[in-house]
């Protein structure tokens, strides 16, 4: 068993071409093989948002704190709130984040394939970001 203390977990910035706005990662995970199980606690500022993005395994959202925003590309636009869990399935093309008033933490989950949790896309514009909710 292991444990990882939350003091001695690593907070990093989300990188500017993954993430538009301050983002921050913390206690990122990779389980060892056989296992393909890897997260991160992610914190969204006011605005902030991932990138479009897909995950060849799909992808589960705990969110535990705040609003915040989802989008499977050509669906629409989804408010989630704290207490939600969220699926995307495999290799649907998605963006999240927080809401332009409100910040947003959520735990992200997915298994990797082929040694690769995630394939990133073009960032998310403002304009389709900033769109109704349907």
């Amino acid at each position: 068993m292991e444990i990882v203390r939350k003091s001695e977990m690593k907070t990093v910035a989300g990188p500017a071409e993954y993430f538009t706005g301050k983002v921050t990662i913390t206690g990122q995970f990779q389980r060892p093989d056989p296992s393909r199980v890897g997260g991160a606690i992610v914190h969204f500022e006011p605005g902030a948002r991932t990138a479009w993005h897909t995950h060849p395994a799909g992808q589960t959202l705990i969110v535990t704190e705040g609003t915040g925003w989802t989008q499977i590309e050509g669906g629409p636009k989804l408010e989630f709130r704290a207490g939600d869990i969220l699926w995307c399935p495999a290799e649907h093309k998605h963006w999240h984040g927080a809401t332009p008033h409100e910040g947003m933490t959520h735990v992200a989950i997915q298994e990797s394939v082929n040694g690769s949790p995630v394939t990133w896309m073009e960032k998310v514009t403002d304009q389709q970001y900033l769109a109704d909710l349907e």
